[in-house]
């Protein structure tokens, strides 16, 4: 974080200064929440959950550097004493950002957010500093703390941020106003909690809504929901996607013999060749976001393509793509899932796996409401027309409803099985998988599918293990 002093601090926040030797300390170090990132120079932020209490640990981080505690109550040690902890944070992060220089990009969508937001840091990190948000932390809690680590020397800072419910984009763009506001499509995650994609488009455009008559809408021209923002912004209004019209846009889009997207990239300024690293066709509107957003901030076209050939991904489980010593390969994509993303991860799996047997090991996709077994239905039957050699669906009501989307598409009684657990799902790939079999795990985060992809790998490399 820029310098801030404890007494500047407490009049940011409205909080009052308690155990405080010395109010013109200044914090140099990280705003942390995690009592075991604190270090010398930190500011620990101490939030009272339902488990544990931050507050427990102040002794604790003061000893291990930190210099103050943003808190509720004294704790016997140097605190800023505040009503409301996440208003607080939120007070500073928007006094750090009103004095910051860096300009600010913002993103938000209902799938590819944080791959997305990984492409563009990798791109602009070539032109300047840049700070952007470690994986998903995109709420009231994590994108404060995003904004919090960014220093004198950051010039770009990239944030990604989620909603669910309206008004959620708007808060977060108030405690940080970005200059550049991209929407990346409006689709089905969370559809259950918002009632439509109606609702979900009023609360992704909150992010146009909220930019400045100087700054610039990147919007999905491929998405209707996304196109209609633009009548939502004084704001400057770029468009990209596949579509002729886009002013950012792909075309010859090819996946590699591997399953890595290439196309041209036409810009504004110019025209350049992009073949990527990560894996699935999906990635291309992706990286046209980034694109766009970095034609926006000066960058030729050379420059994006060369950036979006050498990006990696960032961030764990999204289609981290790992090859065992005996060949099988597992495409672990589980940190979470919605029609859309699943829809794409088996895309992928059938260019990766061609010429392969494949698997699909799916689990639920949350939050769908009354859509929930038309999308989970339809999701089964869309792996039958890919031809995935065996689906494994993994819990309870959603994966049933999985299986007889599949066995309904193509009477698959003997290529689809449906598994209680996890650890079942283990026992069943152990047993028969192939050198050369190609495995795509995924599921919404509550599920946990990871240990299947993370069992695999060290059954491959070690020998038996067990799904944790």
């Amino acid at each position: 974080m820029i310098a801030l002093s404890l007494a500047e601090i407490a009049e940011v926040v409205g909080g009052q200064t308690h155990d405080i030797p010395d109010p013109s300390v200044q914090v140099t170090g990280p705003v942390v929440r995690d009592s075991r990132e604190a270090g010398p120079g930190s500011l620990f932020v101490a939030f009272a959950g339902e488990r544990v209490d931050g507050h427990d640990f102040a002794a604790a981080v003061v000893e291990a550097g930190a210099v103050a505690v943003l808190g509720t109550r004294p704790v016997g040690v140097p605190a800023i004493v505040v009503d409301d902890v996440q208003s607080a944070l939120g007070a500073l992060a928007r006094h750090v950002v009103r004095r910051l220089g860096a300009t600010l990009v913002a993103l938000t969508g209902s799938a590819g957010k944080t791959s997305t937001k990984d492409l563009i840091a990798q791109v602009l990190q070539r032109k300047a500093p840049t700070v952007f948000t470690p994986g998903s932390l995109n709420n009231e809690i994590g994108l404060p703390l995003t904004a919090l680590s960014a220093t004198e020397e950051t010039r770009f800072l990239v944030l990604e941020m989620g909603a669910r419910g309206i008004g959620h984009i708007s808060y977060l763009a108030n405690l940080t106003p970005p200059k550049i506001g991209l929407v990346l499509n409006v689709g089905s995650a969370h559809i259950g909690e918002f009632g439509g994609r109606e609702q979900i488009a009023q609360a992704k455009g909150e992010l146009v809504e909220s930019l400045p008559e100087d700054g610039t809408a990147v919007l999905n021209m491929d998405d209707p929901y996304v196109r209609a923002m633009a009548s939502r912004t004084k704001a400057k209004v770029i468009f990209f996607g596949e579509s002729d019209e886009a002013d950012v846009r792909a075309e010859n889009v090819r996946l590699t013999d591997t399953g890595q997207p290439a196309f041209r990239l036409h810009t504004p300024s110019g025209a350049s060749d992009v073949t990527m690293r990560l894996y699935g066709e999906h990635h291309v509107s992706n990286a046209l976001a980034a694109a766009a957003v970095a034609h926006e901030l000066g960058m030729s076209a050379d420059e994006i393509a060369v950036a979006l050939s050498e990006a990696g991904s960032l961030s764990r489980w999204r289609m981290e793509v790992t090859e065992r010593p005996d060949g099988v390969t597992v495409v672990n994509d589980a940190y979470n899932a919605n029609p859309e993303s699943m829809k794409a991860a088996l895309r992928a799996l059938a260019a990766i796996g061609k010429g392969r047997r494949t698997w699909a090991v799916l689990g639920k996709m949350a939050e769908l409401g009354d859509e929930a077994l038309a999308e989970h239905d339809a999701v089964g039957r869309l792996a039958v027309r890919l031809n995935v050699s065996k689906l494994v669906a993994v819990g309870g009501r959603e994966a049933a409803w999985l299986q007889l989307g599949a066995y309904n598409e193509g009477s698959w009684g003997e290529e689809s099985v449906h598994v209680s657990d996890a650890q079942a799902a283990v026992d069943l790939l152990r047993s028969e998988l192939r050198p050369g079999d190609v495995v795509l795990v995924k599921a919404s985060r509550s599920v946990g599918l990871e240990s299947v992809a993370q069992a695999l790998l060290e059954s491959g490399a070690e020998g038996e293990v067990s799904a944790r």
